[in-house]
């Protein structure tokens, strides 16, 4: 490695010292420890499934309390505030011009939460979060949704409407996007010139309303639609400086199998947005973009430990009409495909182990993918593979010492000089290291 990289070095800043997500608002509120609704967070079990479907609340008469003779009035016992904060340090393999070696982030993230039952049928998760990059709290994923259930065809259906903004963080399975491996990862890494939109680009600047169902604990459906909010910005939206401002609705859509057979479990499904979009204003010519994905999910115990494996493919294509008017691009139709697998082995609740491999590729396109030195790309094309190597440590349930390695074999589609400033894409490995702490 070019930079003093050294084992040694990882060993003590690991044993010296991830997005978030055990909430355990919801464990005071539940009376359950964490490991019952997550193996090791943000990954879900079965019954942490279960939990999210029926709108984060039991049917526990401990954890409400009826005011007077009110049948309308259900309060929870416990205030559903919980915290989180995340500290971390990334070493990189090479460094970027005219910076330091190392990034600390003190905190990297800090999260207040309100979680759980506020009314009977009514629930949620909420997060705002402080970032160190932008040192200011602004709202992160949040998911409020109205559950009940029904009976359809002789089975039963559990169903609900969500209010969310973000497509994908009502889902159920960690196989999608908002709350897809790696469940922490560096804020300070450089990051590829292409990837779809529907894999985050849309978190917190979209509100959305949707309703969902699961019918005989197997086939899942959700459908939503989103308008653009541009949190931060001012009111009514005009769409200046925004890189995606939504025409009309964004319609959102899942669907899912879960199948349970001996000790195996698998869920196969698919999900995708469609979005016309005006960049950097609210009217005139439009780019869209169509993002049907796939995705599974596999688990099986092993003894005491349990094995986990995510993945999901995704397929975009889009007509860039508006960026090809503004001499954006170099043509209006493009596409891009991206591929993720990953496996996680947990040892009991304390060690989870993690291997991913990941790939974009997509249309070559000079103007839209132009050269410049770190962040373009040399040859036009956003073509970009590598994988991550992952362990954790939970000497506790709610706290998580974390140590991850992410390489590049191809970076903005080259191995070697891919942003015409000698570069190559191993550069870009980082070493990253994180405390992180729930309560």
């Amino acid at each position: 490695m070019r930079t003093a990289i050294r084992f040694s070095v990882i060993l003590y800043l690991f044993f010296s010292l991830g997005r978030s997500y055990a909430v355990p608002a919801f464990a005071r509120q539940t009376g359950l420890t964490c490991n019952v609704c997550h193996r090791n967070p943000p990954e879900l079990t079965a019954f942490g499934r279960n939990f999210k479907l029926r709108g984060y609340v039991l049917n526990s008469l401990a954890a409400n309390e009826k005011v007077g003779n009110a049948k309308d009035l259900v309060l929870s016992k416990y205030l559903p505030f919980s915290a989180m904060v995340l500290l971390s340090n990334t070493a990189f393999q090479a460094n970027q011009p005219a910076s330091q070696n190392n990034a600390a982030g003190f905190p990297q993230q800090l999260s207040v939460f309100l979680a759980g039952g506020f009314a009977s049928h009514f629930s949620g998760l909420a997060q705002v979060t402080y970032t160190h990059s932008d040192d200011h709290f602004s709202m992160d994923n949040t998911d409020l949704r109205y559950a009940n259930q029904a009976r359809l065809g002789g089975k039963d259906l559990d169903w609900g409407i969500t209010l969310n903004n973000n497509p994908t963080v009502e889902d159920l399975w960690n196989s999608t996007p908002a709350w897809g491996f790696p469940w922490i990862s560096t804020p300070s890494g450089v990051d590829p010139i292409a990837s779809p939109l529907i894999n985050g680009a849309l978190a917190g600047d979209v509100a959305g309303v949707g309703g969902y169902g699961m019918w005989n604990s197997h086939l899942y459906a959700n459908v939503a639609l989103y308008r653009s909010e541009h949190a931060g910005a001012s009111t009514p939206v005009t769409g200046e400086g925004q890189a995606f401002n939504i025409s009309g609705v964004a319609p959102y859509w899942r669907a899912a199998w879960q199948q349970n057979w001996g000790r195996n479990y698998l869920e196969v499904g698919t999900y995708g947005i469609y979005v016309n979009s005006f960049p950097g204003a609210a009217s005139g010519l439009k780019d869209s973009y169509v993002d049907p994905a796939f995705d599974f999910q596999y688990s099986r115990p092993i003894g005491a430990n349990l094995l986990d494996v995510h993945g999901t493919y995704i397929h975009e294509k889009s007509s860039l009409d508006a960026t090809f008017a503004a001499e954006g691009t170099a043509a209006p139709a493009h596409h891009l495909d991206m591929f993720k697998l990953d496996g996680v082995y947990h040892w009991t609740h304390k060690y989870s182990a993690a291997a991913a491999v990941f790939s974009t590729t997509g249309t070559t396109d000079t103007v839209l993918y132009g050269q410049a030195p770190v962040t373009g790309s040399n040859n036009g094309s956003p073509a970009t593979s590598g994988y991550i190597a992952q362990f954790a440590y939970w000497p506790v349930q709610n706290i998580d010492i974390n140590v991850n390695y992410s390489g590049y074999t191809k970076f903005n589609g080259a191995v070697s000089n891919y942003d015409g400033a000698n570069r190559d894409a191993s550069d870009n490995n980082t070493v990253y290291m994180a405390l992180w702490v729930n309560f």
